[in-house]
């Protein structure tokens, strides 16, 4: 690849993609377009290539780029906040954003990877997670995502139909994401609870599991994704469920830390309790083999949470 763009390059998995990709090809031309809603700059320091802030959504990507430009579209942007209730707000932006990007990658046939999200699959109690499931989607964010399923194989079904590859993240953690706030992972929120040195929070009674997936693994299925053989969706988790318990566990063992959880009740009747993803087949369509198990990632990460928390002590 000489030439890709990236939407949402400034957010979080799409500034380590961007570095990845530079990392691994010094001579690749790189080009963002993140409206910084939210991105953030600082995740792109060091960053070589260009950068159009401008909303995506409304943006004429046709008048502004030749067809061919480039060999790979990573469409990253969206509205990411599960808690955002406005439909039309986040329809408008997440379907929009894509329905552009798509005819610009029709026009030349340009291979196209778009993250989807694990939220699509909606409320699940127990049990592995497949893309051949109905979806169900319990919020607008997930909906969203279900909705660029669909576009994605209408323009893949349609004449002249091109390579197309949607990714269902699941919960996704590491570097890039302190910008977030309370959209970043829980795993970057406890961590700075516990840094902080207050007791970590999290809903009664801890058992709740979540398919975390270290964002260095998320990166690499990305890269994988613009090899494929064929249009289709994808799985991109760890492979099993970890609970907040034992992720406060891992974490006090990371960080030195000895906290106990404060439990509180849970105020949302669309929260996921459950999420764990079947990448058998991210596994054969992609050549995707995690390489971070969750008592690897975090001990990683917790290492940079700590050393970010201390510049930061510096600073002020």
């Amino acid at each position: 690849m000489e030439s890709v763009l990236i939407t949402g390059g400034a957010g979080f998995i799409g500034s380590n993609l961007a570095l990845e990709l530079e990392r691994r090809h010094p001579d690749i031309r790189v080009t963002i377009i993140d409206d910084f809603r939210s991105g953030e700059f600082s995740n792109l320091i060091g960053f070589r290539g260009d950068l159009v802030a401008q909303d995506l959504a409304s943006m004429d990507l046709l008048g502004r780029f030749k067809p061919g430009e480039f060999q790979a579209i990573f469409h990253l942007a969206s509205i990411t906040d599960t808690t955002i209730i406005d439909a039309r707000q986040m329809i408008s932006n997440n379907v929009e954003g894509f329905r552009r990007v798509a005819e610009l990658a029709r026009r030349s046939g340009t291979p196209l990877i778009y993250a989807s999200s694990a939220a699509a699959y909606g409320v699940c109690r127990s049990g592995r997670m497949r893309e051949d499931q109905p979806a169900r989607p319990a919020n607008v964010y997930g909906f969203s995502k279900v909705l660029l399923e669909n576009l994605a194989e209408r323009f893949d079904s349609a004449p002249g139909g091109f390579k197309i590859v949607g990714l269902r993240y699941f919960n996704v953690y590491g570097s890039g994401e302190a910008h977030k706030g309370a959209a970043a992972s829980m795993i970057y929120q406890l961590a700075k609870q516990m840094q902080a040195g207050k007791r970590p929070r999290i809903f009664k009674y801890g058992e709740q599991a979540r398919d975390f997936v270290y964002v260095k693994d998320v990166v690499e299925a990305t890269l994988l994704a613009a090899e494929a053989g064929h249009s289709g969706v994808y799985n991109v988790g760890s492979g099993r469920p970890t609970s907040f318990n034992e992720i406060i566990a891992l974490l006090n063992k990371a960080m030195g830390t000895d906290d106990d959880p404060d439990y509180f009740d849970n105020p949302y009747p669309f929260y996921q309790p459950h999420t764990e993803a079947d990448i058998t087949r991210a596994r054969d369509g992609l050549g995707y083999d995690p390489k971070y198990p969750i008592d690897r990632g975090i001990a990683e990460y917790a290492i940079q949470c700590m050393a970010a928390g201390a510049t930061q002590r510096e600073l002020s």
